[in-house]
């Protein structure tokens, strides 16, 4: 998320990923995304030793190496665009965990994996690509297994208010993705429909030492919430309350 409203074309996520995939790193890359992975990782098991992991729209690979990190027995990352999960390939296979991956295409909304079968599952700022909350989430809850749980994050809801955007620049061009904007309540209502409880929310602010001298960014971005937090967990049963 860009902490500007910099005039850039909008494409959508499949389109913008294309085009990013390139230049795209397996880490943190600037001050909003160290800020949400902060608030992340301080919510993460800090080991998963035996545990199959589902990153959900994984990119390039910053949390399956997480994961791996943590001693995940397995990790599953899915992610709809292909170039993006060859730089996670990428990056799996330079620390070594090629063995303890599988890398998938689809979306979200359509999870490419059977019911259950995650001991933790993981989307960090992906749910925003899709407009459709509640579908996402079902479908996160479906492959999860039950009372086990997932930790989600987005840019918050007041960065699309301030007219912050998810920009890059690729050939000299500036690109925006399209982002549907997900509030707090949404997030309640949408969980409480599909059988996840809200266990934890985090709401974390940008540190100043993250930002580069003479950066440009809006100044309201030390002021408020730059990323929503959530600690999920799939409550019991949960497919007989989701009425899908």
């Amino acid at each position: 998320m860009t902490i500007a409203a910099p005039t850039a074309t909008l494409l959508d996520p499949a389109q913008a990923y294309a085009l990013w995939a390139e230049s795209y790193p397996p880490h943190a890359h600037n001050p909003v995304m160290l800020a949400e992975e902060r608030a992340m990782l301080a919510l993460l098991p800090a080991s998963l030793h035996g545990l199959a992991v589902l990153d959900a729209g994984c990119g390039s690979g910053r949390y399956l190496l997480h994961a791996l990190a943590r001693g995940a027995r397995h990790v599953t990352g899915v992610d709809l665009s292909a170039p993006m999960l060859a730089r996670a390939a990428a990056a799996v296979g330079e620390a070594g965990n090629a063995g303890r991956v599988t890398l998938v295409q689809g979306n979200l909304d359509a999870l490419p994996m059977p019911g259950g079968g995650a001991d933790l599952s993981l989307c960090g700022l992906a749910i925003g690509h899709l407009p459709d909350l509640r579908r996402c989430l079902a479908e996160l809850c479906r492959v999860t297994r039950p009372g086990a749980r997932l930790l989600c994050s987005d840019f918050h809801p007041i960065g699309p208010a301030l007219g912050w955007a998810r920009s890059f620049r690729s050939g000299g061009t500036a690109y925006a993705v399209r982002h549907a904007q997900h509030l707090y309540g949404h997030w309640h209502d949408a969980c409480k429909a599909v059988g996840l409880e809200i266990e934890d929310v985090r709401e974390p602010m940008l540190d100043p030492a993250d930002i580069a001298p003479g950066a440009h960014f809006d100044p309201l971005a030390l002021q408020v919430p730059v990323a929503l937090v959530l600690a999920l967990r799939r409550v019991p049963h949960a497919n007989r309350r989701r009425g899908r």
